[in-house]
């Protein structure tokens, strides 16, 4: 393995000294502007937000419709005032002459889709870590790689891709919390796989050129729809209405044979009521590592009819997905001989699967002060992933052994498909009121049920005996279904203090194949209710800055795999989490600051210890207590009028207090028990840095260095040195130039160098730690990522 260079963690501090020296500044304008925000009836506008354009200065409205900014300099500014359902105004003025303004928002002349992520999204009073990417930020990254690589340089984020190129089979931390713990919705509708909780962005190839915006919620968050939220919550929205017509292609390709192609138009708003949407995309590639290749198709078709008060849209998206397996890794005796090795070399060694998606989305205001919202959907998938398996035996399989005369046969080549057959429907749906005065609520929930069914196929034996094709050797229904309602309302308590309130009852059923206590194969159930309260503060200094805090609880039921490998008798609990956050937030002209420090104390959580169940199975364990606890940083600032820099930090502490590890000891068929204190949670590192240094020096052009930093991870939770992972350091250079020629609305080169230092770095792995011979052997393996490469995109907007 890599020794760490520690002038790369320096750099990392000393960055962010750099950048937090300039909030330290004096100002020394001493304008400043006074005013109320107000609808065309006459009455006020809470909430609206106030900004100079151009700058990181912002504030909101009060109770009472009201604003301040202040430390203004003498010069024609461009205020812009915004609401959600409104439309947005923009004034220019002078603050040295003009000193007072009224503004009045006329209502949108049609209502707007962001309405239905509404309930469940963050805002500046809800006291929580968040982080929201616009389609803007979206189109700069989106060259065809998956949603996670796009989202790689928010905060506390670490991502990962099985053939090292981010596409195909790809990977999210937050917070040190894996892809099961963060809850995923789109159109507020949830994604997570129901079985196993963790999301396939697979399945969605190209899906961020039909998104118009993401939120990142870090913590438990706010109540949502779906998977319990461990570490943080996901929430994507489709396209938002575009009024006019439209027509685009992307074409991008680059290192590794990857190439992407996708078409998208739409009708604009026909007839001031209809409107119809369309996108087709195709993306390939070959990996990074031997024989990963991706071949994904998709596309995404959207119809609404909207009025002034109401609308109601349909989406149907879909998408299919064949890629050669690489969850096999590279042994670690190969990191520095044959970085790309792949342990399977059977030609059709792949995963198949298409998934289809269907959402009907409907909002309706009631009147001024109440919204109805409600949603339906399905979603089927099904697919499968074959395996060659060499010299297996046919009792596995449920098969007699084969005799030809005076020969008995127990083992043959065998090639399996393993299949998910899976329908996921139900309805999503909230009540939303505001009084435009001192109050606003959310009364809302969801209804989902999952039917899967599992069952595998042999399609090819060389000692057949008499088996048929495609013999079914295992078949295996389950049904899960999902209740949850909430309530939530915020309360302007002064002009300067709010609070919010949070509570959700959540209720989970599952019906599976599982062991009962005399270790036979039956159907049951299990039955969980979980009761998930939150509550926080918010606190305004000054129109440039605030403090907030807040107290959340969550719970997570455990998975699949949990129920179906272990007894009554040994199956785990419940997780819970009780998540403690607390922020500062200021906003000069040419300075955005956030700190956040967070306390995430976990009961129950479940780790893999390696210890043996009463059926034999590796299942995981709950440990009665763990914890992360952090500081996340967040800084934009404008160091000049062409240079920008956005750069964040999260140091982070990830214990568990007691843990026991259990190690097979191959000499006398044994478990060993090791006991440890304070030892670290897996793939949780105490560093996580992101940075993007933006020089604009010609209109349309945009220059980018993009710089990643992620520290040490371990592969189990023993802090064990001789199992983990390296820390990181990337850098990226990006090019954007953009014009406007008479035939198109806009012409986008962009040109990207991946790894321009060509760090050989891995950013994911596994162990296997056992005794041999009287010696402890750990068996690593990782996951390469790709070195020095590229990828160019073209884009035309008509």
């Amino acid at each position: 393995m890599r020794k760490t260079i520690p002038g790369r963690l320096y750099a990392c501090f000393f960055s962010l000294t750099a950048i937090l020296y300039l909030s330290s500044l004096p100002v020394w304008a001493q304008h400043a502007i006074t005013g109320t925000v107000q609808d065309a009836d006459g009455g006020t506008l809470p909430g609206a937000a106030v900004t100079i354009e151009g700058t990181y200065t912002g504030t909101f409205t009060d109770a009472a419709g009201s604003f301040r900014l202040s430390n203004l300099k003498a010069g024609a500014i461009s205020l812009r005032v915004s609401l959600l359902g409104y439309e947005a105004q923009t004034r220019t003025l002078d603050p040295a002459q003009t000193s007072q303004v009224s503004i009045t928002l006329n209502k949108t002349a049609i209502a707007v889709d962001e309405v239905v992520v509404s309930a469940t999204r963050a805002n500046q009073k809800s006291a929580i870590a968040y982080t929201d990417v616009s389609r803007q930020q979206l189109d700069k990254l989106n060259l065809g790689q998956d949603i996670p690589q796009l989202l790689n340089f928010t905060p506390s984020i670490v991502t990962t891709s099985d053939a090292g190129t981010g596409v195909g089979y790809t990977g999210i931390r937050i917070r040190g919390s894996d892809a099961t713990r963060v809850n995923v919705t789109l159109n507020g509708i949830p994604y997570n796989d129901a079985e196993s909780q963790g999301t396939f962005f697979v399945d969605m190839p190209d899906f961020a050129s039909s998104v118009s915006s993401i939120q990142i919620q870090r913590g438990v968050g706010t109540s949502t729809n779906g998977a319990g939220a461990f570490g943080a919550s996901i929430n994507i929205q489709t396209n938002k209405l575009e009024e006019k017509p439209y027509a685009e292609a992307n074409l991008s390709g680059g290192s590794f044979g990857t190439r992407r192609v996708n078409v998208l138009a739409g009708t604009g708003l026909l007839n001031n009521h209809f409107v119809l949407d369309a996108r087709l995309s195709s993306i390939h590639s070959d990996g990074y590592v031997d024989r990963a290749f991706s071949d994904l198709k998709s596309f995404y078709l959207s119809g609404g009819y909207y009025t002034a008060r109401s609308f109601i849209r349909l989406n149907v998206f879909s998408g299919r997905e064949q890629t050669y397996q690489s969850w096999g890794g590279v042994p670690e005796n190969l990191l520095k001989t044959n970085r790309t090795y792949n342990p399977y070399t059977y030609e059709n060694e792949t995963d198949n699967y298409q998934q289809d998606n269907y959402q009907l989305i409907t909002s309706h205001e009631l009147n001024r002060n109440w919204r109805l919202n409600a949603s339906f959907f399905y979603t089927k998938g099904k697919g499968y992933y074959e395996q060659y398996r060499p010299n297996d035996k046919y009792s596995n399989y449920g098969l007699p052994n084969v005799v030809i005369g005076d020969s008995t046969i127990s083992r043959t080549d065998i090639i399996r498909r393993r299949w998910l057959d899976n329908d996921f429907y139900g309805t999503v749906f909230s009540l939303d009121y505001n009084s435009f005065g001192k109050l606003t609520a959310n009364i809302g929930g969801g209804w989902n049920q999952y039917k899967g069914g599992h069952y595998g196929e042999i399609i090819w034996a060389r000692i057949a005996g008499n088996t048929n094709i495609r013999d079914r050797y295992y078949d295996d229904n389950a049904t899960k279904t999902d209740f949850n309602l909430y309530a939530k309302a915020f309360y302007q308590f002064s002009n300067r203090l709010n609070g919010f309130v949070d509570a959700q009852v959540r209720t989970v059923g599952y019906s599976f194949l599982g062991f009962n206590s005399q270790l036979q194969n039956v159907q049951q159930d299990a039955s969980l209710t979980f009761f998930n309260p939150k509550a926080g503060l918010t606190y305004t200094l000054s129109d440039r800055s605030s403090v907030y805090a807040s107290v959340g609880v969550g719970h997570r039921e455990p998975n699949r795999d949990d129920y179906t490998q272990s007894t009554p008798q040994s199956r785990p609990k419940a997780e819970q989490l009780i998540d403690y956050e607390a922020g500062y937030k200021v906003q000069t002209e040419r300075l955005a600051f956030t700190a956040n420090a967070y306390y995430m104390d976990y009961q129950n959580q479940l780790v893999l210890s390696g210890q043996l169940n009463d059926v034999g199975a590796y299942n995981r364990v709950n440990i009665p207590a763990s914890y992360r606890a952090g500081l996340e940083l967040e800084v934009g600032a404008r160091l000049a009028k062409q240079l920008r820099w956005n750069v964040n930090a999260t140091f982070s502490r990830n214990k568990i207090r007691n843990f026991t590890e259990y190690l097979d000891n191959f000499d006398n068929g044994e478990q060993v028990a090791n006991h440890y204190h304070e030892t670290d949670i897996s793939f949780s590192p105490s560093v996580v840095s992101g940075s993007q240094l933006l020089f604009t020096p010609a209109k349309g052009l945009e220059l980018g260095l993009l710089s990643k930093y992620v520290g040490q991870q371990y592969l189990d939770n023993t802090s064990n040195e001789s199992r983990k992972l390296d820390p990181y350091f990337t850098n990226d250079i990006r090019l954007i130039y953009s014009f406007k020629p008479k035939f198109a609305q806009e012409i986008t080169f962009t040109l990207l160098f991946n790894n321009v230092l060509n760090e050989l770095y891995e950013s994911n792995g596994y162990t296997y730690a056992y005794i041999s011979e009287g010696r402890v052997i750990a068996d690593n393996g990782y996951y390469p990522q790709a070195g020095r490469n590229f990828l160019a995109g073209i884009r035309l907007r008509f």
